[in-house]
């Protein structure tokens, strides 16, 4: 995580138990402030009990499928999400969710373009510390 600009002595839990389905995980912030354009991201991983089929399901409208590493995934975002960015990406015990929140230095959303940019990359070099 520090390699990629988060700083994992920060991190915090996030766990979420909710009925049937249960996520666990961890939050990380990286305040790589640029004036006027953002002041760093939020950053949550959370590991859950729920397929990626549900996932895609529950979030077909703003989903897309793709792969990280050859693993299946799925890349969502919400126009309704403002400055977020998720990926889903397949496990033998459910997902791992990667979601990403970009803080804005100015007020109003970024550019939609902006919401994932350089995401791929970051998740794409910590699923290789996913389980399968």
């Amino acid at each position: 995580m520090n390699a990629a600009g988060y700083d994992a002595a920060k991190k915090e839990i996030a766990d979420m138990p909710m009925g049937t389905y249960t996520f666990l995980g961890c939050t990380y912030d990286n305040r790589d402030h640029i004036p006027g354009v953002r002041r760093g991201y939020g950053l949550n991983i959370l590991a859950g009990n729920v397929s990626l089929d549900e996932e895609f399901q529950k979030n077909a409208h703003v989903a897309s499928q793709t792969s990280i590493n050859g693993r299946p995934a799925l890349l969502e975002v919400d126009p309704d999400a403002r400055n977020g960015c998720k990926y889903a990406l397949q496990t033998d015990f459910g997902v791992v969710l990667v979601t990403r929140v970009l803080y804005t230095d100015h007020s109003g959303p970024a550019p939609q373009i902006d919401w994932c940019a350089g995401m791929e990359n970051l998740v794409a070099s910590v699923e290789p510390f996913i389980a399968n």
